[in-house]
């Protein structure tokens, strides 16, 4: 059985998404992480910012952080479906499992 690990994933959204919009995509999402066996999902908008650079044409976005619990196999078919997202400019996973050797 595969040992369930901890992630932390910034996802950068278009500015189109108001924040009603916003939260039912956050929403919609953490229902997709649920059925596929996440657990401990938290969700954080971290609010629109200035991009440093322009991104499939846009000047600012919305950063939106998800927290989960889920086994390793799952994460692909999750990321796979942010990729055909067209309100996803980009996104980030980390592995937040304390895997730190010491030296």
């Amino acid at each position: 059985m595969s040992k369930i690990i901890k992630y932390e994933m910034m996802l950068l959204l278009t500015e189109e998404l108001n924040d009603n919009e916003l939260k039912t995509w956050a929403f919609n999402y953490a229902k997709t992480l649920r059925k596929l066996n996440a657990s401990e999902i938290s969700v954080i908008s971290r609010g629109k910012r200035n991009l440093s650079y322009e991104i499939r044409n846009q000047k600012r976005g919305n950063f939106v952080q998800i927290n989960f619990s889920s086994v390793p196999k799952y994460l692909d078919t999750f990321s796979s479906s942010l990729k055909f997202d067209s309100n996803v400019l980009r996104f980030l996973v980390l592995n937040k499992t304390n895997n730190v050797k010491k030296f």
